[in-house]
């Protein structure tokens, strides 16, 4: 049951969007005004997949994991060893890749992604997640999401290359680094952590305290960003150590239908240091699809 102050049923009964409902043309319009120079970054971590190297081991992600698949079902040598070609000289490669977003590269979560109880966000049953997806609150409810970013480059504002495994960002910080958070838009939290890869990554990782959620919770933001995996800070056994009542995820995708964006890179755009700037971010339309691979921009 929710216990705390909550968006269900604000944005109507049969709401499966959550705070992504505050993305309306006139706020949407608003935060391209947050573009001054046009330059776009992307902050997406690169997906590394093959069936015969260690590539996808070298990009940051949770032990565990199922890691990402890249093959070829044609290539070059299919046709050095005689196959037809298509048509008169020409030829064509074919691949497929098998990626496991969660955990593994840069993705947002559905709301259907975890709650606590019998019901997901808004009080869908929590049966209607079912073994071929979740008929509520699936990512393909997402779209896409262009919003004003705010980045809190929290190591870069204590100093640090990036924060201890054992760092809990409080409200009180994300104040004193930018309190000018406003209705709709996207903080993007830089904790600096994928720097780490390979040598401390899993030995634990920075995040925001619950005090830090509620904080954004009660500013009305779309979504919540950030370069950690979890948002929340993880222990050394890749859990969380907060009571299901201080969970991030709880808080903000379960209690507040906030969607969260996780593993993202964040380097370039702390280099480049703008207070805010253009957020763009667009999830696959993977019906029931608990969470889904994005490359987010920030257009500068």
């Amino acid at each position: 049951m929710v216990t705390e102050p909550n968006n269900w049923g604000r944005f109507g009964p049969d709401d499966q969007r959550g705070t992504l409902n505050l993305l309306t043309p006139e706020v949407v319009l608003r935060a391209l005004s947050a573009a001054r120079t046009g330059r776009v970054l992307s902050l997406s971590m690169p997906i590394r997949g093959a069936t015969s190297s260690p590539a996808p081991t070298t990009v940051p992600h949770l032990r565990g994991r199922p890691l990402p698949q890249h093959f070829m079902s044609v290539d070059g040598g299919d046709y050095a060893a005689g196959a037809r070609a298509i048509g008169a000289g020409l030829r064509m490669a074919d691949d497929a890749l098998v990626v496991t977003h969660h955990g593994t590269t840069t993705h947002m979560d559905a709301l259907c992604h975890m709650w606590e109880g019998e019901q997901l966000y808004n009080g869908h049953p929590s049966g209607r997640v079912r073994s071929y997806g979740a008929t509520r609150c699936g990512i393909e409810q997402v779209g896409g999401v262009v919003a004003r970013g705010v980045l809190f480059d929290v190591p870069g504002h204590l100093g640090l290359a990036h924060l201890p495994a054992d760092f809990r960002i409080e409200a009180a910080l994300l104040e004193e680094i930018n309190p000018d958070v406003r209705q709709g838009d996207v903080p993007v939290i830089r904790t600096g952590w994928p720097l780490t890869w390979p040598d401390t990554y899993w030995t634990g990782q920075p995040g925001l305290a619950a005090d830090a959620g509620r904080w954004l919770a009660e500013r009305d933001v779309a979504a919540v960003a950030s370069d950690n995996a979890a948002i929340g800070g993880l222990n050394a056994d890749q859990l969380a150590d907060e009571s299901l009542q201080d969970d991030l995820h709880l808080i903000l995708l379960h209690r507040h239908g906030i969607h969260l964006v996780e593993m993202l890179w964040l380097e370039e755009l702390a280099q480049a240091g703008p207070a805010d700037f253009v957020f763009v971010a667009a999830p696959l339309r993977i019906e029931g699809g608990t969470g889904s691979p994005i490359n987010p921009l920030a257009v500068l």
